[in-house]
């Protein structure tokens, strides 16, 4: 190992990665509600001499995207990790806004899901800084929000016209690991529509929730027409993920002496390569059509994306992702890796069940940005989000690897880093 890695190696600490993890753990910042934890990121970032942009991608929503320049020259990389949060699942013991170090964990929510992998791609950047090492190509730090919700964040950035010369997002599928494939994810809301009426005179009337049923049934035995990804067999699946009934467009549910006129469920498809979001909808129609013919009362509508009257609703789609394992960006952080263990990585491609996940690789490589997924792991179970924690050192692994990804491909030309004749 040469002197400018050791250099930045040894920048890399384990105390102030604990720190600024738990810094992120503290606000709390679920989708739409990110802002907080923006500011917070910006204010760490401009005095430490990066060029911060706060940026509103909706009114009163904002993302933190911050640089350390170059000296000119060199290739550009994307470091990216979300801001938001999933919602709190009803078996937390902790108090899930204070973090806890035990041993090799930390706790805290949001920090399995992205905050740990955030503070680690900040501390990259830091190392670098703290280091003196100068970079010629730009290291960003992209701290976007709406990952959980299709991704809002990356998509703006995108849509702006932000590219960099690749990327890697620091999602938590395990610092041995990097991932190049995930499948496709849409969700759609489906209505049900009934005819109301008092309890005291159900004739004429039709109980939204009840025929609500019939269609959760019909949707358990869609046939999705796909060819099989021998990599990812679990997929096509379908779960309705929530439900609402009651009366009237705002679902009154005070009112149970009369009959629910509208229910409504969100549902999610994880999809295949090859699957289109038509294709899709097309076999979850036939399905319910299906249900229609057995019952004339049953009236349905598909609505995607769902209702924007839902906070956080997915609006956006995500592909799948197929990254060539050979692909330039994929190479330097298997290289970064065995330069600092001394071993090959335990998987390069699929690996499961992260790749079972999307996530904002898919808007990246959808913008022409060459990318992979590697992030530190977390402590997984039968309820991921319960008492959620982060592995510290797989923290710090993650960290070295990428500082040393950082100083191989900012300081190539960018020509060196697309994507030539590779093969998946």
């Amino acid at each position: 190992m040469n002197d400018l890695q050791q250099r930045v190696l040894a920048r890399v600490d384990r105390a102030a990665l604990i720190e600024l993890a738990s810094a992120l753990i503290r606000i709390p910042s679920f989708k739409t509600e990110e802002t907080a934890v923006a500011r917070y990121l910006a204010e760490w970032f401009r005095p430490r001499g990066y060029v911060v942009e706060l940026q509103e991608i909706e009114p009163g929503r904002c993302q933190t995207i911050a640089t350390l320049r170059g000296t000119g020259g060199g290739a550009s990389l994307m470091l990216n990790g979300h801001t938001d949060i999933n919602a709190l699942t009803m078996r937390w013991k902790r108090d899930p806004w204070t973090p806890v170090v035990d041993g090799d964990r930390l706790y805290g929510h949001g920090v399995q899901n992205m905050k740990g992998g955030l503070a680690s791609i900040i501390m990259v950047a830091d190392a670098i800084r703290q280091s003196g090492v100068s970079l010629a190509g730009d290291l960003v730090v992209a701290c976007v929000a709406g990952e959980t919700q299709g991704g809002e964040g990356t998509h703006y950035l995108m849509e702006q016209g932000f590219r960099t010369d690749a990327a890697i997002v620091a999602e938590p599928f395990g610092a041995d690991h990097l991932v190049t494939v995930h499948s496709g994810i849409v969700h759609f809301a489906i209505h049900v529509y009934g005819v109301s009426g008092h309890i005291g005179r159900l004739e004429g009337t039709v109980n939204a929730i009840h025929k609500m049923t019939a269609v959760i049934d019909a949707l358990n035995r869609v046939t999705f027409r796909h060819t099989p990804r021998p990599d990812l067999p679990a997929f096509p699946r379908l779960n309705v993920g929530g439900i609402i009934g009651g009366r009237g467009r705002d679902y009154v549910l005070v009112e149970p002496p009369y009959v629910p006129d509208l229910c409504t469920i969100i549902v999610d498809v994880h999809f295949v390569p090859g699957q289109t979001v038509e294709t899709i909808l097309d076999d979850v129609r036939r399905a319910l059509d299906a249900a229609i013919a057995r019952d004339p009362e049953l009236r349905y509508e598909i609505e995607i994306p769902p209702p924007d009257r839902f906070k956080g609703r997915r609006r956006l789609v995500m592909e799948p992702l197929d990254v060539p394992v050979d692909a330039p960006i994929v190479q330097a952080v298997a290289r970064s890796y065995r330069a600092l263990t001394g071993a090959e990585p335990k998987a390069i491609g699929t690996v499961l069940p992260h790749s079972y996940s999307a996530d904002d690789t898919c808007h990246l490589w959808k913008a022409g940005i060459p990318c992979l997924l590697y992030g530190p792991g977390v402590i997984r179970g039968t309820a991921d989000e319960d008492d959620a924690c982060v592995i510290v050192s797989e923290m710090v692994k993650v960290t070295q690897v990428l500082a040393l990804t950082a100083l191989d491909v900012c300081n190539r030309a960018p020509e060196e880093l697309a994507l030539r004749g590779t093969t998946s």
